[in-house]
């Protein structure tokens, strides 16, 4: 009997994404929604990059991290997405077992890297309030793009620790996951073995991922309020934590999403509010960081008029 259950708890080949919605009806609305929100936050997210690498006044650190956070969000939402929209479409709701774990993979990565990158803008905005004089020296190149390559390395070494550990995991014949993506902690709940590991390496990378970066920025805002108000006139207190505002802004939705879900008692939780508050920080959150960055930078409007405009004249005669 034992031997019978390892075979079958073996023989999972592939798992089924419940989505949004089982409703055939509703299906249609559904692709067109989250169709139209994809092409913006691609486009929108691609602007924000060509702005930004096509403007020399731009190659600041501040946009150098703006810009890496677009391909980012783009790539976020890349990861799900799409095959969220092949299943309506196909009207199949199955995903091969590799599939789900590169899904995985991929979710994780650009979601800690997410995470880092709002950290790392976070001490950009602090330099250059708290130490305007030195912050081109203290903001070099060099730094950048060290701290840039920390984030990579820190998100991917952890996503891919926790993907190899699933593969160890043996799951049950029930492989309906009710999200419209992979959710590590919605697989594990499908497991038959020993998932003990598993659940210790969640904890570690939403320590790693989620509270440290959110330390992170709690204290360079505290540092940046202190210098705020330090500011005598009240312009130059506007003028200094008006630089901070899309970024604050942007943390603001983003870990106020994630809060509203996984800090909650275990008993409220469930997949429709999991799935809602996914929404909100893989794709909703993605669409609306070009127009948060943009809509009251002016030095972003005015790249963004350079870049429609010698596209105009490219096209036109």
């Amino acid at each position: 009997m034992e031997k019978t259950s390892r075979v079958n708890q073996t023989v999972v080949s592939d798992f089924l994404l419940l989505g949004l919605s089982e409703q055939p009806e509703e299906q249609p609305v559904l692709f067109g929604t989250f169709l139209g929100m994809y092409l913006i936050t691609m486009i929108g997210n691609l602007l924000i990059i060509l702005a930004i690498s096509s403007d020399p006044h731009l190659h600041t650190p501040m946009y150098f991290f703006l810009a890496n956070l677009s391909l980012t969000d783009a790539c976020f939402t890349s990861a799900s997405i799409p095959k969220m929209l092949a299943n309506i479409h196909t009207q199949s709701r199955t995903i091969s077992y590799s599939a789900c774990l590169v899904q995985l993979y991929f979710l994780l990565v650009f979601g800690g890297l997410d995470n880092c990158l709002l950290a790392v803008m976070a001490y950009d905005r602090c330099v250059a309030i708290c130490q305007p004089l030195q912050y081109s020296t203290v903001m070099s190149p060099q730094l950048c793009a060290l701290m840039l390559g920390m984030c990579w390395v820190l998100t991917n070494f952890p996503a891919l620790m926790h993907t190899l550990l699933l593969t160890r995991v043996a799951f049950c014949a029930h492989k309906a996951i009710p999200h419209f993506y992979c959710d590590p902690s919605a697989l594990l709940k499908l497991a038959c073995s020993d998932i003990r590991i598993n659940e210790l390496m969640i904890i570690t990378m939403g320590l790693m991922f989620l509270t440290t970066p959110l330390m992170l920025i709690i204290l360079s805002y505290v540092r940046i309020s202190c210098a705020v108000f330090g500011i005598s006139s009240s312009g130059g207190r506007w003028k200094a934590f008006s630089t901070c505002g899309s970024h604050l802004t942007v943390v603001l939705l983003f870990y106020g999403s994630l809060m509203g879900v996984y800090l909650l008692p275990p008993s409220t939780h469930s997949a429709e509010r999991e799935s809602r508050a996914a929404i909100l920080y893989m794709v909703i959150i993605p669409m609306l960081n070009p127009f948060i960055y943009s809509l009251r930078n002016r030095d972003m409007k005015r790249a963004l008029g350079k870049l429609f405009g010698s596209r105009k004249t490219f096209f036109l005669p």
